[in-house]
């Protein structure tokens, strides 16, 4: 599906990155990974089988450029990225002050913006053509309230989705987004233990939440992700698509308030 692809994928030394740079290594991709600091790149590195990557704090304004960058140093060429990482601090509107709410905005959707920004111009560089998947969230449509900065940035992601597509599809770079829901990773079993579940709160979810008995995990979203990133789902662009396992929007359930709880890469 990838083979011989060069895709990056940011905030990939955990979680929903990893799984999908595990995914796309499979799949025959050239992959270039990215995490926060030189220990988790060098350890994702090592468990991927050696593929190159870049540690940057995304909070830095030329942290985007920077990554696209290294990529392009490594192979030479870039066919597709997937702006993966983010952070998900809690905050209702008290307790969101400037700084956390300038941070979450920064890494959230400035970030994919300048690494897409770089992107598009190695695409044109290339001769045009390529994809970029980013990973948003549910959240985006309205949110918890403890997730306030979080979700904002989310839509903004949602937005700037559609409307790179549309600035660019004459010159066939798509720009798709998934919308996840709520995806066990090893961060959000922290956090949830962190807010007063019991050990192994994940291990009985309620079915009007998970209908195959889990949470989605990391390999699961991954399928997705190859195939928006890859040519198989040529040449759809401007689209986001709700990776959940019920239907997300007016449900008459309690689930999607519980579902919407959280969500982790």
């Amino acid at each position: 599906m990838l083979t011989g692809r060069v895709v990056l994928i940011t905030g990939s030394t955990s979680g929903v990155g990893f799984g999908a740079a595990e995914a796309a290594l499979a799949a025959g991709a050239k992959v270039f990974i990215h995490g926060p600091d030189e220990a988790a790149v060098r350890t994702a590195s090592a468990a991927l089988g050696g593929v190159p990557g870049f540690a940057v704090d995304l909070v830095e304004a030329g942290a985007g450029a920077a990554i696209v960058e290294a990529a392009l140093a490594a192979y030479g060429r870039l066919d597709g990225v997937v702006n993966n990482a983010g952070i998900y601090p809690r905050g209702t509107l008290e307790a969101t002050d400037a700084a956390l709410f300038d941070r979450v905005m920064a890494i959230n959707a400035r970030s994919p913006l300048m690494v897409a920004r770089r992107a598009v111009r190695a695409f044109r560089e290339q001769g045009g053509g390529g994809s970029i998947v980013n990973i948003g969230s549910v959240n985006a449509y309205a949110g918890a309230p403890n997730l306030i900065a979080y979700s904002m940035s989310k839509g903004a992601l949602m937005t700037m989705t559609r409307n790179l597509a549309e600035a660019y599809a004459n010159e066939l770079i798509r720009v798709n987004q998934l919308n996840l829901g709520w995806i066990l990773t090893e961060g959000e079993k922290l956090v949830q233990r962190q807010e007063g579940r019991p050990e192994g709160w994940y291990l009985n979810i309620p079915k009007d939440v998970a209908p195959i008995g889990k949470l989605l995990t990391p390999d699961l979203v991954a399928r997705h992700v190859l195939f928006w990133v890859s040519e198989a789902s040529a040449p759809v662009t401007g689209q986001v698509y709700e990776v959940t396992q019920t239907p997300f929007l007016g449900r008459s359930s309690s689930g999607p308030a519980l579902a919407t709880a959280a969500q982790a890469r």
